[in-house]
């Protein structure tokens, strides 16, 4: 990677706690809220990312004297769970090529698949000698490992990494885009009658249930909610670690408040399921999904088409709910490209892999273009 020369001063350091929340916030600004010191200290604070988990704390800064002028979220990794930029065949490969490839150093949210700027610069400071300064800093920070990998970065931040010597790997997720849908029943006739039909048909059989959307939980309904989570991880075997922790959420419930928006179920007045979103801005994440008794369709109602009609009641713009799930896509939701960088230590698997993305990469814009022009919502067709 390419250094500037007279950078300010980086430094790598071992934890989040030892940064001020003003000071990592000033840089996050209206970015992603997984960004913002409360998620990241709260994960290893209430021990969901830390080295036991297989996460080693190691944020990177930059500062000109006592300002913090630039950031990354880095972490030291042993494997490659908790991540959804899939990237075991990679490390199955270098293994059978003799190559190592843990310890690797990731540049992302723990557990969170949301795009977001991963090099977080001060407005005010000139942005290239910032970025400038965090490559070194990544540079610094990637000692004692194999690889850096920058995930789920904004399109444009993986151009200028791209640049700096990295590759660019891609995806795609299933996002739910607002086209100034007055109502629920305005986003329902841009479907195809059939589809239109069967989306009717599911809010039908899930109604026998009381749904409500609560802003700022309860602590009670916290509790529900991570047992909840527990339940959906349990399904998954080996690859539903329950990382987060009971007190995270309730971490979350005291210092986010109205952020957090509930969706829950309840059968003659107890909580039956629960989906856990978070609002920032014009944006809706959705993070958590499960239940404690099967009822059909309620997942699409609680996880799906009541967030929908949150998002076109108060002008919410996107609606992320979170990686793979292509019954998504038959509910309206629109394949979006998402981005990673990535550098490997030894050049001859670093050569190999960027070869593999590029392959990969016409393999999934056909998919994702396919996809858009089969869409049951007919705006999406005619765009």
């Amino acid at each position: 990677m390419a250094l500037e020369a007279h950078l300010p001063e980086v430094r790598v350091l071992n934890s989040y706690g030892d940064i001020s929340a003003a000071d990592w916030d000033a840089l996050v600004g209206e970015r992603s809220p997984f960004l913002e010191h409360t998620f990241l200290f709260g994960l290893e604070k209430f021990e969901c990312a830390v080295p036991d988990a297989g996460w080693v704390p190691r944020p990177i800064t930059v500062w000109e004297g006592s300002r913090l002028i630039a950031a990354a979220p880095g972490w030291v990794k042993m494997h490659s769970m908790g991540e959804f930029v899939y990237d075991h065949s990679w490390a199955d490969a270098a293994k059978r090529a003799g190559f190592r490839y843990y310890p690797k150093l990731v540049v992302a949210v723990p557990f969170t698949p949301v795009t977001g700027d991963r090099l977080l610069i001060a407005p005010d400071v000139d942005a290239r000698m910032a970025r400038g300064a965090l490559l070194a800093g990544l540079k610094a920070a990637t000692e004692g490992c194999h690889g850096l990998h920058v995930l789920f970065n904004p399109e444009e931040e993986a151009e200028a990494l791209e640049t700096a010597g990295g590759f660019t790997r891609i995806q795609f997720q299933f996002q739910w885009k607002n086209r100034n849908y007055n109502n629920f029943d305005d986003f329902l006739a841009q479907f195809r009658s059939r589809h239109r039909k069967k989306i009717r048909r599911e809010r039908r059989e899930a109604g026998r249930l009381q749904i409500e959307r609560i802003l700022n939980p309860s602590a009670e309904d916290v509790a529900a909610m991570h047992s909840f989570y527990r339940n959906t991880c349990s399904q998954f075997g080996h690859w539903g670690r329950v990382y987060l922790s009971e007190d995270f959420f309730a971490y979350l419930q005291k210092t986010w408040k109205d952020r957090l928006l509930f969706v829950l179920a309840r059968d003659q007045g107890k909580v039956v399921a629960g989906a856990f979103n978070v609002v920032k801005g014009k944006r809706m994440y959705g993070r958590y999904w499960g239940c404690a008794e099967e009822v059909k369709f309620m997942h699409f109602e609680l996880c799906y088409y009541q967030t929908i009609e949150y998002c076109i009641e108060h002008g919410l713009e996107v609606f992320e709910p979170g990686h793979g799930g292509g019954h998504k896509y038959r509910r309206g939701f629109e394949p979006t490209i998402t981005y990673s960088s990535h550098w490997l230590m030894d050049r001859r698997l670093h050569e190999g892999l960027k070869h593999h993305t590029v392959a990969e990469a016409e393999h999934v814009r056909r998919q994702a273009a396919a996809l858009t022009e089969q869409s049951p919502l007919k705006q999406a067709i005619e765009l």
